[in-house]
Order: structure tokens, then C-alpha cells, then sequence
């Protein structure tokens, strides 16, 4: 079961609304176990909403525009931007640019659906700015070296690729304190229960 994803829009008449949902930025380094815990969420809440991300590079095989990402022509991207309806956004790789879209997030907002948000740590920074409401939830490892352990045991990149993951965590992890909220994933389950809770989504 997966969370309930929305459409993307250029304009929204959300900010009328006197909704009290309330969304939810959740940040944390690579191999913290991120996705893993919102897969345990949506399973157990499919309720919330979780955000799309929008990009301007060419679906791969068997990604589908508005499930896996809303793909964008460079124009539509530069669009939203112009008129200030990107929450976050970042050059990746030095080629293509990935974003939140701001339609989407506050169209669900004023349905009264609890969004999530997944980014990184710059993207969490922008949307203090952007939608400073947003409350922001640092996931972290118990510790650095099971944080380590874990982006080994996952066998998919090269140990320069490991290396170089390692030392943005660092960067990520002295950031924690920025946070409203950190939450340790020294187990998914208890991570999750606590997330359900934070979000008021516990049953």
C-alpha cells in the first residue's frame, strides 16, 4: 500500500483555505533508513500524502510521470520557479534539476491531507524559507558507524561512491541540531511508531 500522491498544478488557491493539516519535512543521510521508514508509514497510514518530486530529466524505464516523478521540460521548470512555485530546488550532478513543486503540497494541505516531504539537507533549508510552517524531522543513526555499517551492507555503490556519502553525512549530522525534531532509527519499527505519533496519524 503506498500514500496518496496528488497532481501537479502551476496555481493553487490553497492559501484561502483555513485547513489545520499540517506537512512535515523529513531529511536525514544516505543509508539512515529514510524510505524504508515512510514505506513503513504509508503502509500503516496511507492517509498521508507524500510528495512528488519534479525533475527535468527523461523518465527511465518503467518510471511513470506523476507516481514516480513529474517530469518537466526545462521551460515548465524555469515556469515554476518564476513564479515562486517551487518550495525547494537543486542542480544534481551539474545537469539536471530536480524540485518541490508548491501546487501540489498546498492542494493537499487545504484537503486536510498530512503531507510528507523527503529531501535533502540544502532542500530542508529552502523550504524553512519558503514554507516556514513546515515542521522538520531529522532522521539519524544510532550512531556513525552503523550508519556506515548499513551503507555497506546495501553492496550497490563503490567504496569512493561510500566514501564520498560518508562525508556528506558528517556535514548532515552536525546540522541535526537545525531541526524541530530528531528522531533515531535504531529500529524501523519503533522509528515508525514514533513518526505516526509526531504526525498524529497513530491509530
Amino acid at each position: 500500500m503506498v500514500c496518496e500522491r496528488g497532481t501537479i498544478g502551476y496555481m493553487t488557491d490553497a492559501h484561502d483555505s483555513h485547513t489545520t493539516a499540517q506537512a512535515y519535512v523529513v531529511a536525514g543521510p544516505s543509508g539512515v533508513g529514510k524510505g524504508t521508514i515512510l514505506a513503513s508509514l504509508c503502509d500503516r497510514a496511507p492517509e498521508c500524502w507524500l510528495s512528488i518530486s519534479a525533475t527535468t530529466r527523461s523518465p527511465r524505464p518503467g518510471e511513470i510521470d506523476g507516481v514516480h516523478y513529474f517530469f518537466l521540460t526545462e521551460k515548465e521548470f524555469d515556469r515554476l520557479l518564476a513564479e515562486g512555485n517551487m518550495l525547494e530546488w537543486a542542480v544534481v550532478h551539474g545537469k539536471h534539476r530536480y524540485g518541490t513543486p508548491r501546487g501540489p503540497v498546498e492542494d493537499a494541505l487545504a484537503h486536510g491531507k498530512t503531507v510528507i516531504l523527503e529531501v535533502d539537507l540544502d532542500g530542508a533549508r529552502q523550504i524553512r524559507s519558503s514554507m516556514p510552517q513546515v515542521r522538520q524531522i531529522f532522521i539519524a543513526p544510532p550512531s556513525f558507524d552503523v550508519l556506515e555499517r548499513r551503507l555497506r551492507s546495501r553492496a550497490t555503490e563503490t567504496e569512493e561512491q561510500i566514501r564520498r556519502r560518508l562525508e556528506t553525512a558528517r556535514v548532515e549530522l552536525a546540522a541535526a541540531d537545525e531541526f524541530d525534531i530528531v528522531l533515531v532509527n535504531d529500529s524501523v519499527a519503533r522509528a515508525t511508531d514514533e513518526l505516526l505519533h509526531i504526525c498524529g496519524l497513530s491509530k
